[in-house]
């Protein structure tokens, strides 16, 4: 399996999680130029940015400590662009789900990352 293949079986893993605590997933590989979300959720009229970090093994590294300045600007342009394009008017946020191993284990899910 490629690493794309991974990516793809760990943000399937995340939206799951995600509808199982009662969020409504909006879109998923949402992609623009220079802009790039992997999952638009919302729940309680707020939107949530979710970045799926994949790690093979936890010798890895933390999901979240992989995510660096570079990655937190884009991030947040992503959203804003998000938020324009679509003519957001409600409260949204950053979030990062880990997923873990060779069954997509969720490790963990911080709603509000930064």
């Amino acid at each position: 399996m490629n690493t794309t293949q991974k990516g793809q079986k760990a943000e399937t893993a995340a939206a799951l999680y995600l509808e199982m605590r009662g969020y409504q997933i909006i879109e998923q590989n949402w992609r623009r130029p220079r802009c790039e979300i992997d999952i638009v959720a919302r729940k309680d009229d707020r939107l949530y940015f979710v970045e799926v970090r994949y790690r093979g093994t936890a010798s890895q590294g933390s999901g979240i400590d992989s995510i660096t300045q570079s990655k937190l600007k884009k991030m947040q342009r992503s959203a804003w662009f998000y938020v324009e394009e679509t003519e957001w008017r409600g409260p949204y946020q950053n979030s990062v789900i880990e997923v873990e191993g060779p069954d997509y284990q969720i490790l963990s899910f911080v709603e509000n990352a930064f």
